[in-house]
């Protein structure tokens, strides 16, 4: 440890800007900075925040908490037969609960999207450290898994753009971006939701995000760049494996 407060101490690195710059242009100069002991993650936290309470903004003005409520409902043919045996009463109990837990989960997001990345840079950890005998500390997995999210910062923007395009009706707050083949091609309300969970797995996004954790997380540990793949690639088929099964059973 004494020795990487050296490295950081004696070599500068790079700006937060260029950090950020280069998780998308050359990612690996980003988790090499990370590795010489340059562990800030604020920069990309404060974008993906930031992000992310615009497009609350937008939803908010574009489609309205209501409707995304009532989309949801629509979306989900489990919900929807609940919904036809509930009195009129118990719907609208049913709807303000949701629209006040949809503007909670908005505004909670960065708090809870920080308790997600220190799950999952735990679990990282772990598996890359005891099964594969990396030398990785918690401090910079969590800066790996932050600037590994950079790419959600477009998936955002995109979603923002999409909304001003879309008839309210049809937006769908939980894949509100086209960037995987169920948003482009399926129907939450008619599809099978095991296909579409499926299919809302194999985004462009998490992809390239996946493949940056891989990357940072194998160059922070100092191990192979297949140990890296192996860890996060065989995390994620297990996740996807999860949600398709429950998408299965109570969808």
């Amino acid at each position: 440890m004494d020795q990487v407060a050296s490295t950081a101490s004696t070599n500068p690195g790079l700006s937060q800007i260029e950090r950020l710059v280069c998780a998308f242009t050359a990612p690996s100069r980003t988790f090499e900075d990370i590795r010489h002991g340059h562990r800030s993650w604020w920069m990309p936290f404060l974008v993906l925040s930031l992000l992310s309470y615009v497009l609350f903004a937008v939803v908010a003005q574009r489609i309205g908490i209501g409707q995304t409520v009532q989309n949801q409902i629509r979306m989900s043919p489990r919900t929807q037969e609940q919904m036809s045996q509930a009195t009129p009463e118990q719907i609208e109990k049913a709807q303000n609960f949701w629209g006040n837990f949809t503007e909670v989960m908005f505004f909670a997001a960065p708090a809870l999207g920080l308790l997600y990345a220190v799950v999952i840079a735990a679990v990282f950890l772990g598996t890359i450290n005891f099964a594969f005998g990396g030398r990785a500390g918690f401090a910079e997995m969590l800066a790996i898994i932050y600037y590994a999210w950079l790419p959600q910062a477009l998936q955002l923007i995109m979603g923002m753009i999409v909304l001003w395009f879309q008839p309210p009706e049809t937006f769908n707050i939980k894949n509100f971006a086209p960037t995987n083949p169920a948003a482009l091609l399926l129907d939450p309300a008619t599809s099978s939701q095991t296909l579409y969970a499926f299919a809302s797995q194999l985004d462009v996004v998490t992809l390239w995000t996946l493949v940056l954790f891989s990357i940072g997380i194998s160059t922070v540990a100092g191990v192979k760049r297949s140990s890296g793949y192996i860890t996060v690639f065989g995390w994620w088929v297990m996740v996807v494996i999860y949600k398709v099964g429950m998408a299965a059973a109570f969808g």
